[in-house]
C-alpha cells in the first residue's frame, strides 16, 4: 500500500486507487503515470495488457481486455469485459479447521424452550398472503394507538410481517417450498417471543398446513386465525388484540440471562459495494466470522448470485467433496434459472457498484467471498431452510439485499452484519443489522446509518485484524442489546421480502 493505490497481489496487472487521482498522477515505486483521472476505488493498469488478455485482482482473474491497454490506463467497462472462469475447485483441499477459542465468550440473550436463544423478544404478527397484510397492521397499531405494550416492558415491540406472495401461486415446486420454509422459520425465530398468524383463509399457502399439529412454537406462544372464519375485519382484529394479549403475555416472562456466544448466528451480507469492499470491510468481517467460529458461533454467506466466479474459493474449503458439489449444484441452478428468464449472471454489478470501482461479476463475487474468512465451509442449506450446523455455512439466495436476509433469519440468524460501500440503509426486525461502511468519505456522509468505518484501514493504517476485532466486540454487544443505528431509526418494517420463485398466476 501507498498513500495513493494499493496492490491486492503481487500478481495483478492493476492497482487500487486510494483517492481520486488527476491525470497525470505519477504512481511512486511503479514507474507508471496516469494518462487519465481515475476516481478513488478504481482500477489501474500497471503494465500493458494485450486485447484479450485477463486482467488479475486478489491475485485472481476478473475479466478479459476488450482493448489495448497500456500502463497508467483507468481499467473499467470500456475496456474491462467477462471472461471464462472454469476453474479448478480441489474439493476440501484447504479444509483446515480453526482451533477453539482458548477463553468462552457469553452476551445476554432470550433463552427458548427449544434451546435456541434470542437477541431480541418482539412478538410477531405473521401473514400466511399478502391479503391478510393489512389486517395485520390494523392489530399492530391499534395495539400501539392503546399502549397495550405498556403492560409488558420486557417485549421489544410488535411486529406485523407482511409481503406480497402467498397465493397466485403453484402448490407444489420450488416457489412454494421456499416460502413455506420462510414463514415457518420467522414462527419459529429465536428473536420472536411469540407470534400470532394471520390468513385470509382461500389462499395457496393454507395455516393448517404451516401451523400443522399446532406446535409449530415448543413454548405454545402461538395463536392463529383467518379472517374468512372470524367473519371479517372488525371481528378479526377485535380476536387478533384479545390473542395478542395473551401472547405478549407469555412472551413478557423472557428476561435476558447469560448464554455462550455459541447461540449467535451470524448472517453476513454486502449491498452497494465499492472498490474497497474486498479490500476493507469484507475481509475484516471475515475476520470477525472466524474469531465467532472459534467460539462455535455460526456465520452465513449467501448471494449465489454474487459469489460466481469465486466458488473456487469456497469448494476448497469444502468439508467434504460432496459439501462442494452441492454448492456447485446451486451455481449450476442459478445458470438455468436465469437464462430460462431472460438474465445472465454478469447482469451483476449494478450501476451503483459499477461508479464504485467494480466492473465484473468476477470482480465483485472475489470481494464478497472474503466475508466468509477462512473457516471450513460445513454445509450449504436452501434458501430459509434451517441452519442445523455450527461453524461458517452457506445458504442459497438472490443477491437482492432484503430478499437475502430475509431467508437467512428464517434460516435462523438471530444478527446480521451488513457492509456497505455506496451506503444502505434498511433494518431486518426481528433480527438487528449491523452496518460497516467500507471508506471513510462514505462513513462521514451517512454517519447516522454507519455503526462502524471499516474504512481506517485505508485512511488511518489500522489493520484487518484491529478491525475484525472491533466488529466481533460490536457482534457481542448487538446480542446483549445495544441497538444499532437502524433500529434507533426505526427500520425493520417494510424489509421482509420472502423469494418468489415461478409463475405468478
Amino acid at each position: 500500500m501507498s498513500a495513493k493505490f494499493i496492490r491486492l497481489s503481487p500478481k495483478d496487472n492493476v492497482v487500487i486507487a486510494l483517492s481520486d487521482l488527476a491525470a497525470g498522477t505519477t504512481l511512486d515505486d511503479l514507474n507508471v503515470t496516469l494518462a487519465v483521472a481515475v476516481p478513488q476505488g478504481h482500477k489501474i493498469a500497471v503494465q500493458a495488457i494485450a486485447a484479450a488478455e485477463n486482467v488479475t485482482k486478489y491475485g485472481q482473474i476478473i475479466g478479459q481486455a476488450t482493448a489495448a491497454i497500456e500502463p497508467g490506463d483507468h481499467v473499467h467497462v470500456h475496456n474491462l469485459g467477462m471472461a471464462a472462469h472454469s476453474q479448478d475447485h480441489s474439493f476440501a483441499s484447504q479444509n483446515t479447521p480453526l482451533p477453539n477459542s482458548e477463553t468462552e465468550r457469553s452476551f445476554l440473550g432470550y433463552h427458548r424452550q427449544d434451546g435456541t436463544v434470542g437477541t431480541r423478544n418482539y412478538v410477531g404478527i405473521l401473514t400466511s398472503v399478502n391479503c391478510s397484510g393489512s389486517v395485520a397492521r390494523f392489530i399492530a397499531e391499534q395495539a400501539e394507538k392503546t399502549g397495550m405494550l405498556d403492560a409488558y416492558p420486557n417485549v421489544d415491540g410488535i411486529v406485523p410481517i407482511v409481503h406480497g406472495t402467498g397465493c397466485g401461486m403453484a402448490n407444489s415446486g420450488d416457489g412454494y417450498e421456499a416460502l413455506y420454509r420462510t414463514l415457518s422459520g420467522y414462527a419459529q425465530h429465536p428473536n420472536f417471543g411469540g407470534i400470532l398468524l394471520i390468513g385470509l383463509g382461500c389462499e395457496i399457502m393454507q395455516l393448517s398446513d404451516l401451523v400443522g399439529d399446532g406446535r409449530i412454537r415448543a413454548d405454545g406462544a402461538f395463536r392463529y386465525m383467518t379472517i374468512q372464519h372470524e367473519g371479517g375485519t372488525r371481528r378479526t382484529v377485535e380476536r387478533g388484540l384479545q390473542e395478542l394479549e395473551g401472547v405478549l403475555a407469555q412472551a413478557n416472562l423472557a428476561t435476558r440471562t447469560p448464554a455462550p456466544i455459541r447461540h449467535i448466528t451470524v448472517g453476513m451480507q454486502c449491498g452497494g459495494s465499492d472498490g474497497y469492499s474486498g479490500i476493507t470491510a469484507n475481509p475484516a468481517l471475515g475476520y470477525a466470522s472466524d474469531l465467532l467460529v472459534r467460539h462455535g458461533g455460526t456465520t452465513i454467506l449467501s448471494e449465489t448470485s454474487e459469489i460466481y466466479g469465486a466458488e473456487h474459493l469456497l469448494t476448497c474449503r469444502a468439508e467434504t467433496q460432496p459439501i462442494g458439489e452441492k454448492l456447485l449444484e446451486r451455481v449450476s441452478w442459478w445458470e438455468d434459472y436465469t437464462a430460462r428468464n431472460g438474465g445472465e449472471m454478469d447482469n451483476n454489478p449494478s450501476p451503483g457498484n459499477k461508479r464504485g470501482g467494480l466492473t465484473t461479476i468476477l470482480e465483485k463475487s472475489l470481494g464478497a467471498v472474503a466475508k466468509s474468512g477462512s473457516a471450513p465451509l460445513r454445509d450449504v442449506y436452501l434458501f430459509g431452510e434451517k441452519i442445523d450446523k455450527k461453524g461458517f455455512v452457506f445458504m442459497d439466495s438472490p443477491g437482492y439485499d432484503p430478499c437475502s436476509v430475509t431467508g437467512q433469519v428464517a434460516s435462523g440468524a438471530n444478527l446480521i452484519v451488513f457492509t456497505t460501500g455506496r451506503g444502505s440503509v434498511s433494518g431486518y426486525k426481528p433480527t438487528p443489522c449491523i452496518k460497516l461502511a467500507t471508506n471513510s468519505e462514505m462513513y462521514q456522509r451517512l454517519s447516522e446509518d454507519m455503526d462502524l468505518n471499516c474504512g481506517t484501514i485505508v485512511s488511518n493504517g489500522a489493520s484487518i485484524a484491529e478491525v475484525g476485532h472491533e466488529i466481533f466486540e460490536m457482534i457481542i454487544r448487538t446480542a446483549s442489546g445495544e441497538a444499532t443505528k437502524s433500529e434507533r431509526l426505526g427500520f425493520g418494517g417494510v424489509e421482509f421480502v420472502p423469494w418468489q420463485i415461478g409463475a405468478v398466476m
